[in-house]
């Protein structure tokens, strides 16, 4: 897609987000959005789908009478094909065109639009229950659950809430997401477009769902090192699913991807997303739990291991959990008030021997002491897991302004003697609100983490002794200078100047003087 080509897509999605905007709030917004994209993205599949399927009979899906016999018996033939391909099916009168332009027709009564509410209520209900008792169902129930057709601010009566879907619907059906172009992902693009734009407009509440891009760029450029194919990616805190899918651009096929997400909004835009982008349901497995205390994949090593867990949330650090094989081997749990590094010990737990692991944490996990002190030193000195410390700048991160650092870790080593500390935090654009990760930056930082470069002021091989002597301290400044000296100053330049302002100031005061003389008024000194 060119820049053109995108620059329109762009401006047509924020005209059908203007839409709803003044009414609610973006992250609410959001999943009208995103689930009425989705909606047009399953519709457009299975009708191409079924053509294929339809083309020696040369029948278009969009024709079948769906009360005849015939077009009944067209309708099973296709559906046992579609539940076993796609995961799910849409008869012709529900496909998103035919909605659409039934509700942009006009009703008897003049200036009022087609009433299709319930309807689409009952089509996007039919989705979830096509699934039912096939190998798709979870991962397509209640998909649609977070896109409220009776809400309150869509409108005060049935009418006004129609009419504002009916104007969403027909500008989404203007916009072609060229879906017969295997070499485009434009509706691809377009979800993880607006998921980026609504995150810049929501606030904290972005954090839940949203990685910078840059920062997930990085990250799957990490774990990606050295390879083209990965059997498996897992993301414990996967919010929208956009890092999985980020390590998928990195190689050239990832055969499974794993995921597991607390919020049940968030939980259903990574489905979304992970379907809108091709990746077939057999191939994803996400969940929706509470990773630390009710993991789903423990059984499972995985080869690459991405992560941008809530910074300092809170957890039960019950004493159970030492019980647990995450964390027992540590004999100390991450503070109830800080579960940075039961994350990071859980994603060490699911890493497979020869896979890699990159987590974002706050500054703090790099220093703070008591357990977490100690669970560090396990890492290093015991298990010398660690293999990389990458300072980020500061307020690239939505929601929050604070520094944060990306953690490699490998069970395998290539380089055991020694950890890789970079400080990129001096390397950046400052925009208005937010600052962000130039191309150049983050080809900087991968370059040196893949060839462990050493640049002054920059980067740093700090030895397994180093650290020790440290007291295992990974605080950045310890290891990579970045103090810049400033210009000597001549001080008997400065007390020649000094005598020169001096001499200047009597000379003006003594010529002040005089005009106060000559006008008889007395000197303001």
């Amino acid at each position: 897609m060119s820049i053109d080509q995108k620059r329109i897509l762009e401006q047509q999605l924020w005209a059908i987000a203007n839409i709803l905007r003044g009414k609610m709030d973006a992250d609410e917004y959001r999943d009208y959005i995103l689930g009425f994209i989705f909606y047009k993205y399953l519709s457009e599949k299975i009708e191409m789908f079924a053509n294929r399927i339809l083309t020696q009979d040369e029948v278009q899906y969009i024709d079948i009478k769906e009360d005849t016999a015939e077009g009944k018996e067209y309708l099973e033939a296709i559906k046992e094909e579609a539940l076993d391909e796609l995961g799910y099916f849409l008869k012709p009168s529900e496909l998103f065109k035919t909605i659409a332009k039934r509700g942009s027709a006009r009703s008897d009564k003049e200036g009022e639009s087609n009433f299709i509410l319930d309807d689409l209520s009952k089509i996007l209900t039919n989705i979830e229950q096509s699934t039912m008792g096939t190998d798709s169902e979870e991962d397509f129930n209640k998909l649609f659950e977070d896109l409220d057709l009776t809400s309150s601010k869509l409108g005060r009566t049935e009418a006004a809430k129609n009419d504002i879907i009916v104007k969403i619907l027909a500008q989404l059906d203007l916009i072609d997401f060229r879906l017969n172009d295997t070499e485009a992902d434009v509706l691809g693009d377009a979800y993880e477009y607006m998921i980026g734009q609504f995150a810049s407009g929501a606030g904290k509440k972005a954090g839940e769902f949203y990685t910078p891009q840059a920062v997930s760029t990085i990250l799957a450029k990490l774990v990606t090192t050295g390879k083209k194919k990965l059997k498996s990616v897992y993301d414990p805190t996967c919010g929208s699913g956009s890092l999985l899918l980020r390590v998928a651009k990195e190689v050239n096929e990832v055969s499974n991807f794993y995921g597991q997400e607390l919020n049940r909004t968030t939980y259903n835009l990574a489905r979304m997303n992970m379907i809108l982008h091709d990746v077939h349901y057999r191939r994803f497995d996400i969940r929706q739990d509470d990773t630390l205390e009710h993991p789903h994949h423990l059984d499972l090593r995985f080869e690459a291991v991405v992560a941008n867990p809530p910074f300092s949330a809170q957890w039960s650090a019950n004493p159970l959990h030492l019980s647990d094989d995450r964390f027992s081997q540590y004999g100390r749990l991450a503070p109830s008030s800080k579960a940075d590094f039961a994350f990071v010990q859980h994603m060490i737990h699911q890493l497979a021997e020869n896979g890699i692991m990159a987590v974002v944490v706050a500054h703090g996990v790099l220093f703070r002491g008591g357990a977490e002190g100690h669970i560090r030193q396990y890492l290093v000195e015991d298990k010398n897991y660690l293999d990389a410390v990458i300072g980020l700048p500061a307020n690239i991160f939505y929601g929050t302004s604070i520094p944060t650092a990306i953690l490699v870790f490998r069970k395998c080593r290539e380089n055991p003697e020694d950890v890789l500390f970079i400080d990129a935090s001096a390397h950046y654009e400052k925009a208005k609100n937010q600052n962000y990760l130039r191309p150049q930056d983050i080809e900087k930082i991968v370059t040196t983490y893949q060839n462990r470069l050493v640049e002054e002021k920059y980067s740093y091989k700090a030895s397994l002794a180093e650290i020790k002597v440290n007291e295992y301290n990974l605080n950045i400044p310890r290891y990579v200078d970045t103090f810049a000296e400033e210009d000597s100053i001549d001080l008997n330049h400065i007390a020649t100047q000094l005598q020169a302002l001096d001499l200047d100031m009597a000379a003006t005061d003594a010529t002040i003087a005089d005009f106060c003389k000559q006008l008889n008024i007395n000197p303001p000194f």
